[in-house]
């Protein structure tokens, strides 16, 4: 999931996280949590995101709508990191036959939309047709999900309107057959665009669009007001443990500095930390036990992500196209410069594409993402590339400008001749999505915690979120050879191969792995902010 504003290596589970989705797993509903302080029921909590590029479930994309549509919607699985396990949400259970090719999700009995309508195996149906509708007037850009399941090719490609490959015997059983065993694919079944949704987004999908009916613990209180806010309520009729807050605010900020000066005034409860304030705001708020849980006087999170800032390379560029050019460009950034410079070394420099907390095989670090000034210059000196044009681009209000100056520095230092460019993030994600940038900076923050994850929607040739434009017919034969590899073990080595031709390409250059930086207010009692960067709203509590 693309990452507008992430925007000490940990080892969260040795040798892997993912667990092998072949097991028949009785699922529990268990939710993310977080810290024991004594807190209340009530209240409202202020939240900071940017502006986002959408919050109805079928075009999910990226961090800040995806943070406010995990508050509306439930997907029939999550991962509970708090945990380290996937348990079942909207689906209490679910089955695998024996070549991990067709999955029967049992739904959670009386569980109600926001409207009141029941939510069936209909709506999930119906949730994921439109994910796959090129018609939908933006078409969406997360349709990539889906691509295991018989019938999505279709649909995507407007020969069929139905997706043939998802059945509901019931009103509670959604049975999903796909086109090629995936075994992980009730990992990929986590993510919140793969929602249901009630008829009400066929009849009124203008009106859904910026009001969206969910099934999750709050619904909307009101419409998206664009530049302003996004405010939900806590819905009382929910299946699960209901919410203890009234309800949250999403203050839309122009960037992080800004809602930190909220913050310091007393009128947001939860933001960023500007980059040189990390180790300041730790003394003046303290810092969290465990990185991620936000309590009374232990209020600054630094936990690790399993997500990765990087720049992409787009390979329809004639210049990009040139091997040699991204090869020096990765060689000639001084990534521990900027970590310790902007974020006082709390981050970690990327050596490869996968997050420890993803895997942490030492065999995925790439040859060319480490800095080596000598060997990016002596790959300009050879193939004649003094005075090569390269252009930054990235989204404005996001940070992003102190990184995009020190790689503008380092790059310049080698020959190249450098400008930056920046946008607005709706703008930006257009743009990078339609081919137009020679270069740019992404963060990619784990969907759910695969491998497969970071490696097919990225690097496979016809994957939405291939901004690179990469197509290699070998490697997608071996990207779709992984995922049909029911093995755990095998799977995962054949993925690190994958990962080793892709890095000795260079097709994008890691910068460096996120970690939280941010800070909640004293109002908080308790809220969760987790490794891939989502609040847990539905336990939060303000003080007693």
């Amino acid at each position: 999931m693309a990452d507008n504003l992430m925007i000490g290596r940990r080892t969260f589970v040795k040798g892997g996280l993912a667990a092998s989705a072949l097991a028949a797993l009785a699922a529990c509903k268990n939710t993310p949590g977080g810290g024991n302080a004594s807190g209340k029921s009530g209240g409202t909590m202020k939240f900071y995101i940017n502006e986002p590029v959408a919050i109805d479930p079928y075009n999910l994309q990226e961090s800040e709508g995806t943070q406010v549509g995990m508050t509306l919607f439930d997907s029939l699985t999550v991962f509970d990191w708090t945990k380290k396990e996937l348990v079942g949400k909207a689906a209490e259970s679910w089955e695998v036959n024996d070549d991990a090719t067709e999955f029967t999700f049992h739904l959670v009995k009386g569980a109600k939309f926001h409207n009141g309508d029941k939510v069936d195996a209909q709506s999930f149906k119906r949730g994921w047709e439109r994910i796959l509708n090129p018609k939908m007037t933006t078409p969406s850009e997360i349709a990539y999900h889906l691509d295991p399941v018989v019938g999505a090719a279709e649909m995507k490609a407007g020969t069929a309107t139905e997706l043939t490959g998802v059945t509901c015997p019931d009103e509670n059983t959604l049975v999903v057959k796909l086109s090629y065993a995936t075994a992980d694919f009730p990992y990929i079944t986590t993510h919140p665009g793969l929602a249901p949704v009630p008829q009400a987004a066929l009849d009124d999908p203008a009106a859904f669009l910026l009001a969206p009916i969910g099934n999750g613990p709050f619904k909307m209180d009101g419409k998206w007001e664009s530049g302003q806010y996004i405010n939900v309520k806590r819905f009382d009729d929910y299946y699960g443990e209901k919410a203890k807050l009234d309800g949250v605010n999403f203050s839309i900020q122009k960037d992080p500095k800004t809602a930190f000066t909220e913050f310091t005034a007393g009128n947001m409860d939860f933001c960023q930390v500007p980059a040189g304030r990390i180790k300041e705001t730790e003394g003046q708020y303290g810092k969290s036990d465990d990185g991620y849980s936000v309590t009374s006087g232990k209020q600054v999170v630094t936990g690790v992500n399993a997500s990765l800032y990087y720049l992409m390379m787009n390979l329809e560029d004639k210049t990009m196209a040139d091997v040699n050019v991204r090869r020096a460009i990765s060689l000639a950034i001084n990534r521990q410069n900027i970590v310790d410079t902007l974020y006082e070394g709390s981050r970690v420099p990327a050596d490869g594409l996968f997050p420890s907390l993803i895997d942490d095989d030492s065999a995925n670090k790439w040859a060319y993402a480490k800095y080596d000034f000598d060997a990016a210059k002596k790959i300009v000196d050879d193939n004649n590339l003094a005075g090569t044009k390269v252009t930054l681009s990235y989204n404005t209000g996001g940070g992003h400008e102190d990184i995009m100056t020190i790689i503008q520095g380092d790059l310049e230092k080698i020959g190249f001749v450098v400008d930056q460019s920046g946008m607005e993030w709706a703008t930006y994600l257009n743009k990078m999505t339609s081919g137009e940038l020679q270069t740019g900076r992404l963060g990619w923050n784990a969907d759910y915690p695969t491998m497969d994850n970071f490696i097919y929607p990225n690097f496979f040739s016809t994957a939405e979120n291939n901004y690179s434009k990469f197509k290699d017919p070998e490697i997608d034969a071996a990207i779709l050879a992984a995922r049909k590899e029911t093995d755990e073990t095998k799977r995962r080595q054949a993925y690190r191969e994958i990962n080793k031709k892709i890095g000795d390409l260079a097709v994008i250059v890691p910068i460096m792995f996120y970690s939280n930086n941010h800070v909640g207010s004293s109002k908080l009692a308790k809220f969760y902010f987790g490794p891939t960067q989502k609040g847990n709203f539905a336990q939060a509590e303000m003080q007693a």
